[in-house]
């Protein structure tokens, strides 16, 4: 069995700002930053069909290049579809190429989407759920992955007046995590940190908040529990169903699903209750459940998720064999 700590995210944390105290880094940094700003408003400028066009390319030539990155997914997806050829599987992953390219491309245009471009462009299914579940007064805890522009779905609650929190890891590079914030925040939704959030996250779902937790990352062993995905054990994060337990706010499955045109499907599932209890066996249950729910998303539309993250990256530690006794 495992232990749950008091706080889930209880880690040391790895955020950077852009200056550094070295004029030299400052220097390099601003005129990254000066760059990024100016690809933003020129990719922003596109009329949208071109634009996911030039997205596709760009995924296109990304995929071109072998790495580590894409034998991984390759092995990843291989497994995980045992049932498709080699060459089904090959093909699904030159489509998440094109996806992600398109994703990077929306991403760009962040800072000039207008709000009408939001009502024109993405259809959000079952809003009721949200209606439902704040009803109660405990908050919502909002379930998610790295499925479609999973970017792009943290602008559409604080749009219709849901106060969202989302929790989030920082870019290693400075520069573009700055960027990243920024282009996201101005749809009024705010960030917690991935390590040392667990009671800010308490206190917004006391308000009545809406929390985003994306749990289809991967976790060290020290941080995570390991719960079956796709037929082999994936180190994942408890604190989602700690979290739910504790507070009492049921959790909605919300994904962001392309479309044709650049347009996107919120699908939101039935709420799932509340944990009974905070005990290990339970937490370990619900979190499966919540697994389980993720994988079977991803199977409807798997050119959508991102697999070049290393998802079993954390393998579960050995068995220690026993000691043979010498006659």
């Amino acid at each position: 069995m495992y232990s749950i700590p008091n706080d889930p995210f209880d880690s040391q944390g790895d955020s950077q700002g852009v200056l550094t105290g070295k004029p030299f880094q400052n220097t390099v940094s601003a005129m990254f930053l000066f760059l990024l700003k100016g690809l933003s408003k020129t990719v922003g400028a596109l009329p949208l069909p071109a634009a996911l066009a030039f997205g596709r390319g760009l995924g296109r030539l990304y995929g071109a290049f072998p790495g580590r990155r894409r034998a991984d997914a390759c092995a990843a997806l291989r497994r995980s579809f045992p049932d498709k050829s080699e060459a089904e599987c090959r093909a699904l992953l030159q489509r998440m190429y094109l996806h992600l390219g398109m994703n990077v491309i929306e991403e760009l245009r962040m800072p000039s989407v207008s709000l009408e471009y939001l009502d024109r462009n993405i259809i959000w299914e079952n809003e009721s759920h949200v209606r439902d579940v704040l009803a109660n007064g405990k908050g919502l805890l909002a379930l998610t992955a790295h499925l479609g522009n999973f970017d792009l779905l943290t602008a559409i609650p604080p749009h219709f007046n849901y106060p969202t929190t989302v929790i989030t890891k920082t870019i290693k590079n400075s520069v573009i995590n700055t960027w990243w914030m920024e282009a996201r925040s101005r749809f009024g939704v705010k960030f917690a940190p991935a390590h040392n959030s667990y009671r800010q996250c308490l206190s917004a779902l006391r308000k009545n908040e809406i929390i985003g937790f994306v749990l289809d990352q991967n976790m060290i062993n020290t941080e995570g529990i390991f719960v079956d995905f796709f037929g082999t054990p994936a180190c994942t994060s408890p604190g989602l169903a700690y979290m739910s337990a504790q507070s009492g706010a049921a959790v909605v499955p919300v994904f962001m699903i392309r479309g044709d045109g650049g347009t996107h499907r919120i699908r939101m599932l039935a709420p799932i209750a509340p944990p009974p209890d905070r005990k290990p066996e339970t937490i370990l249950h619900y979190t499966q459940l919540y697994t389980k729910v993720i994988e079977d998303a991803i199977r409807e539309t798997p050119e959508q998720w991102l697999w070049l993250h290393r998802r079993w990256k954390t393998v579960p530690p050995q068995v220690a064999a026993p000691v043979q006794q010498s006659a």
